[in-house]
């Protein structure tokens, strides 16, 4: 599906053009606001550890250490990379890197998956589109490849609680499959580049 980017400008200019009695009774969608609030945080990283996992899951130990940095931003697309740690040797998986791009009717997301050498994953780029306008706080998106092999809806949920919690992770109607949840109380230091990023 192809989706035409969001113009923050030609937001500002049809606002400008709405009389002043009734912007007041104006707000940008909720899948805006949830963008911009996001994109706020360009350049903070925060700590974070996986929330939930079904058993029978065996890539995450559940007591790894996470980080995300919200490395980089523009008025239409957040990149927002996700390090794991290794508890084996101490090293980090700095593989994956989430990107949201605001369109005009709603949110993107893709995961990015680059190898050590920079190189592109066997399975990179997947993703979907947001459903419905969701709220400032949590967007749903759905994976159409996922949905039709389940024969119900898959896709991925992140909640923005600001200045407390982002949580993120692979989703039914009923709920997290498995996520990840982060302290927006307090940033740390930011990770190095991603694997495959400058």
């Amino acid at each position: 599906m192809h989706r035409k980017p969001f113009s923050p400008l030609l937001l500002l200019l049809a606002v400008a053009l709405v009389p002043a009695s009734v912007r007041a009774e104006t707000a940008p969608p909720a899948f805006v606001e949830f963008f911009q609030q996001l994109a706020a945080k360009c350049g903070n990283a925060y700590t974070g550890a996986l929330l939930k996992k079904p058993d029978f899951v065996e890539l995450f130990s559940g007591t790894e250490e996470m980080q995300m940095h919200f490395r980089r931003c523009d008025e239409t697309r957040l990149e927002i990379p996700l390090h794991i740690e290794d508890e084996t040797d101490g090293s980090w998986n700095r593989s994956r890197t989430w990107i949201l791009t605001l369109h005009e009717d709603g949110l993107e997301l893709r995961h990015d998956h680059r190898r050590v050498d920079g190189s592109d994953s066997a399975n990179t780029m997947y993703g979907g589109f947001s459903v419905g306008e969701g709220t400032a706080t949590e967007q749903l998106f759905q994976s159409m490849p996922r949905t039709e092999e389940a024969g119900e809806f898959r896709g991925w949920r992140i909640i923005h609680e600001p200045g407390q919690r982002y949580t993120y992770g692979t989703t039914s109607l009923d709920g997290y499959i498995i996520a990840f949840t982060f302290d927006l109380s307090e940033t740390i230091e930011a990770p190095p580049a991603p694997w495959g990023h400058d």
